[in-house]
């Protein structure tokens, strides 16, 4: 058995960069969420946060739906 060695650390470190970007981007949303509630409980505006925290939860559907499109083709 061979076993490109070059090519698993590639997947391995392509996959902790993926991984760690993607909880990162919902760890904003879930933040920005936050900073929502807080600014509305204050009597501010909260239009820039909760907009913030919608684009990173689409931007974690997108690229959960584009691994879902490289598995399937």
């Amino acid at each position: 058995m061979n076993i490109d060695w070059a090519a698993l650390g590639s997947v391995f470190g392509v996959s902790l960069v993926a991984t760690v970007a993607l909880v990162g981007l919902f760890t904003l949303g879930i933040v920005g969420l936050t900073k929502q509630e807080s600014a509305a409980a204050q009597g501010g505006s909260a239009t820039l946060a909760r907009t913030g925290a919608y684009a990173c939860f689409a931007l974690c559907a997108a690229a959960v739906a584009y691994g879902i499109y490289l598995i399937v083709i």
